[in-house]
């Protein structure tokens, strides 16, 4: 072969000085010609691709709503006697296995019913296998994500109506849900018209709120004794974009149960000590009442038999007996004032124990009528304070008394003797 051109001539002989090992080049020159002899044979043959490849594989899909996909791969081998398939696809992806033909339909129904979301990354595993030769195939993936231009907003929806109503000392809880649109909420922050102890926070979707509203939490000086508290929970998506929801709550003043209860146990108690003191003090007069009873009876036996005696003597033949008999009379006399002046009648003691009685009587009814029904008694301010002012009464009525513990006597002999017939005779009203 003849180079007539000059730069090609020298193109071929720069050529031949890089390459050199692997043509063997005969020339002759002859004035500006040059022949090159190639031997053929030393020529390399073509590489043929021997490993199975998808030669068109796009990584990377994104589609709109309500679109059609329609993409044909194509692998560096003749498709017959090769099957595609798929491994993780969303709803609608098919595959021809034949032909290697992705088919979809991004249906706007699928993202209504939550089988889609939109702007979430789906990957996908395709691959191709021989059916003559198990060991030729391929795995790979790609992905695939799904748009909208209409933008649907997510909204925060708590599980509790807008409005509710609780007592004090009751537990409001409720779950903070999310209806996810486009674009979901990704963190929720909580706000309170009124500071709150005690709180459970919301942050995220699915979160529970958890408020238990203190004792005395509704001051005297709200309206109606109920006080408006305002929860706000305030979602946002990671494009700030946000929406509220409210929650109204009307705190209702209640009782304090368990300070309730404790009070009434102390003025219970209070007032069955004061009844076993007054039980306690009744019992010391009473023994003094009946103590000279007994000393007054004893004088009055005497005097009158001295006096009946000296009666019967002076009746008497015998002048020393009727002298004797003349006297004893006049002695039965002198013993009354001796009586009077030894054991005098213990009339304001005894109207001291009667009224100690009665009041004891009184305490007792006032006690059992106003006993507890339950642990949550509706009626046990009300039953508290029958028994503060009941108790203050008998104390300030009795204020004089003069009221000894019953350190030698336990309570049930102290009610023994209280209840005893004998003493219930003899304190008994008479009609």
């Amino acid at each position: 072969m003849r180079i007539q051109n000059p730069r090609i001539r020298r193109c071929v002989l720069l050529f031949l000085l890089i390459t050199g090992s692997s043509l063997i080049a005969r020339s002759q020159v002859t004035g500006d010609s040059v022949k090159v002899v190639v031997d053929t044979n030393m020529v390399p043959t073509p590489v043929i691709d021997s490993t199975l490849r998808i030669k068109n594989l796009n990584p990377f899909f994104n589609l709109h709503v309500d679109s059609t996909l329609s993409y044909n791969l194509e692998i560096n081998r003749d498709e017959t006697g090769f099957y595609y398939y798929l491994r993780n696809s969303p709803v609608g992806l098919k595959i021809n296995k034949d032909n290697g033909v992705l088919t979809f339909k991004a249906d706007k129904s699928f993202f209504l019913s939550g089988k889609l979301r939109y702007d979430n990354e789906y990957k996908v595993s395709v691959g191709v296998q021989s059916l003559d030769n198990p060991r030729e195939k391929i795995d790979t993936f790609f992905s695939i994500v799904f748009y909208n231009t209409e933008i649907i907003p997510s909204r925060v929806k708590p599980t509790v109506s807008s409005f509710m109503t609780v007592d004090e000392g009751d537990t409001v809880s409720f779950k903070v849900l999310c209806e996810n649109g486009s674009f979901p909420i990704e963190n929720i922050t909580f706000f309170a018209n009124t500071p709150l102890k005690n709180v459970t926070l919301v942050r995220h979707c699915d979160d529970e709120f958890i408020w238990s509203p203190q004792f005395e939490f509704v001051k005297e000086s709200d309206s109606a004794r109920v006080k408006m508290v305002t929860l706000s929970f305030v979602g946002a998506n990671r494009f700030n974009v946000r929406d509220t929801a409210n929650v109204r709550i009307a705190v209702r003043d209640a009782l304090n149960y368990p300070l309730a209860i404790q009070e009434y146990k102390l003025i219970s108690k209070n007032m069955s000590s004061y009844i076993l003191q007054l039980k306690y003090t009744f019992l010391q007069l009473d023994k003094a009442v009946k103590k000279t009873k007994g000393t007054r009876t004893t004088f009055d036996i005497t005097s009158s038999t001295t006096a009946l005696t000296g009666s019967v003597l002076a009746s008497s033949s015998n002048e020393s007996t009727k002298k004797t008999g003349q006297v004893l009379p006049s002695v039965g006399v002198s013993l009354v004032p001796i009586k009077e002046a030894v054991a005098p009648q213990k009339v304001f003691d005894q109207n001291q124990a009667a009224m100690i009685r009665t009041s004891i009587k009184r305490l007792e009814y006032m006690l059992g009528e106003n006993a507890l029904v339950g642990e949550k008694d509706p009626e046990i301010s009300r039953k508290t304070t029958k028994l503060k002012d009941e108790l203050k009464q008998t104390q300030v009525q009795l204020i004089d008394i003069p009221l000894e513990l019953a350190r030698n006597l336990s309570e049930e002999e102290l009610n023994q003797y209280f209840n005893s017939p004998k003493v219930s005779r003899k304190y008994r009203v008479k009609r």
